[in-house]
């Protein structure tokens, strides 16, 4: 784990790898979480066993920084969360000042706008308990466009439908800050 410039209490992970299949029992949960997202297309056991053998096995302990908003050199992968919780906190205009939007647990998706379009990272990710996740490098998936593209072209629906999702969940967030705002506004507190 490297502490560069970070503040002491936050730790910035240096990822524990390994091929995900090499875990029968991660790659197991990995090919049964790819199956159940909610989408327009669905990954069938054979699409989700396919996937499975592009991804990665990565560990990080609780207070490990997965990912850090505006992160540019940490993008070319994302992650599939196995077990355990993910902090993930959006910053502010104010500096050091970070809100958080969302406890993750498993089967939750981390990183792919990152991933797919190779932009620094949009919020920090901060492991809150022991962390297992199948990751898969931008490398993995155009190894995977290459040999399998029906496979990756479902693949990608998926994280489409997911990433609306999220815009459509915070979309729903700002609505209601807003309309706190606008109470404390008329109250004058």
């Amino acid at each position: 784990m490297s502490q560069s410039s970070n503040p002491p209490s936050v730790l910035t992970a240096t990822p524990r790898t390994r091929a995900i299949a090499d875990n029968p029992r991660l790659a197991t949960r990995a090919t049964a979480l790819l199956q159940t997202f909610r989408a327009f297309v669905q990954l069938d056991a054979q699409d989700a066993a396919t996937v499975v053998a592009y991804l990665r096995e990565v560990s990080y302990a609780p207070g490990e920084v997965l990912f850090r908003a505006g992160d540019t050199q940490a993008v070319a992968h994302l992650l599939l969360l196995l077990e355990g919780e993910v902090s993930v906190e959006t910053g502010t205009h104010l500096p050091g000042l970070e809100v958080p939007i969302a406890v993750l647990g498993a089967g939750s998706v981390l990183g792919e706008m990152a991933v797919l379009d190779g932009a620094p990272r949009s919020a920090t990710c901060t492991a809150v308990t022991p962390v297992k996740a199948a990751g898969l490098a931008r490398r993995g998936l155009e190894r995977l466009i290459d040999e399998h593209p029906k496979v990756a072209a479902r693949l990608m629906v998926v994280l489409a439908q997911h990433m609306a999702e999220r815009l459509r969940a915070l979309d729903d967030q700002l609505r209601m800050y807003g309309q706190i705002h606008s109470a404390i506004g008329r109250t004058g507190g």
